[in-house]
């Protein structure tokens, strides 16, 4: 994965160079934050039905937060190159869900993920003047993203007043990375003022290669004679719960070898930011030779000998 990652980030400054050799543009660089909110697409929370695609099994109270840190560089008027680092949190809990079989399973857990992604944004519509004042002030431009990033994860879950981490437990018997893969996809818009301060906004989803964001994905297994009381307690939380509930199916419905989520399907998630970044300057001759009193500075004009 990591190999990957390094040639995916190496086409990107190769072309990115490429073009800037070809031809450069002014205020081509920009780098700022992001602070937004995030959630996730997996085998917890839901409502009552078994499983819905994107957000429509999505749970709005388990929203958490997103910090991004980032920087842009445009190659021309059409694409750029972008590189972040996003520290967030994502969380579910089965107790949310309306899914009687999910509430009975009774599952929860908590991820703080480190994303590094690299992707291009394709500029699908902008405008220099906005308002058309003939100030040339404020611009805007909004696009598409698509690019590749690794992500470092480790779930963990409520156990005796605390809480603990799933991956070295191995609650379904699967050795999971605490590394993954992931797909970023997206949508974003942006105000520039005055050509050196950013505003915007953008949507992200990420694809993951992993089912284990949540430690949950196969088949209950057999640990009674593991010795592991913690391993025990927390791969079947069903005993938990009052035992004559009759909301939620018996514990005959949790035991080895029943379903305990959903393999056919990695887990998603996606966050949205606010974003602020600052531009700097270049060179570039279209800025110097048509809009050079922006800038306080007289226009430089080119002597051209007549030919008859």
């Amino acid at each position: 994965m990591k190999k990957v990652f390094l040639a995916c980030l190496a086409l990107v400054i190769v072309v990115g160079n490429s073009e800037a050799q070809r031809k450069k543009v002014r205020y081509a660089f920009d780098y700022g934050f992001g602070l937004g909110a995030s959630n996730y697409l997996g085998e917890m929370g839901g409502k009552e039905k078994t499983r819905r695609d994107f957000v429509a099994d999505m749970k709005l109270s388990e929203t958490r937060w997103a910090v991004n840190g980032f920087a842009r560089y445009k190659f021309n008027n059409f694409v750029a190159g972008h590189v972040g680092l996003t520290y967030l949190r994502i969380e579910g809990d089965d107790k949310l869900s309306t899914n009687r079989g999910r509430r009975g399973r009774n599952l929860n857990f908590r991820n703080d993920m480190l994303e590094l992604a690299t992707r291009a944004d394709v500029y699908i519509y902008g405008s220099n003047d906005v308002g058309a004042r003939g100030t040339y002030r404020l611009d805007f431009k909004s696009y598409l993203f698509a690019g590749i990033a690794g992500v470092l994860h480790g779930p963990k879950t409520t156990y005796d007043g605390g809480w603990v981490k799933l991956r070295p437990l191995m609650t379904e018997n699967v050795k999971y990375s605490k590394v993954t893969m992931a797909v970023p996809l997206g949508l974003g818009f942006y105000f520039t003022k005055k050509r050196k301060y950013r505003f915007g906004f953008e949507m992200g989803w990420r694809v993951t290669f992993t089912d284990y964001l949540d430690d949950c994905s196969t088949v209950y297994q057999d640990w009674s004679g593991s010795g592991n009381q913690m391993l025990i307690d927390l791969s079947n939380r069903r005993p938990e719960l009052d035992p004559d509930d009759t909301s939620v199916p018996t514990e005959a419905n949790y035991q080895p070898g029943d379903k305990r989520g959903d393999p056919s399907h990695n887990d998603t998630y996606f966050y949205t930011l606010v974003t602020y970044s600052y531009v700097l300057r270049g060179r570039n001759t279209f800025y110097t030779q048509n809009y050079n009193w922006l800038f306080g500075k007289k226009g430089k004009h080119r002597l051209v000998r007549v030919k008859f």
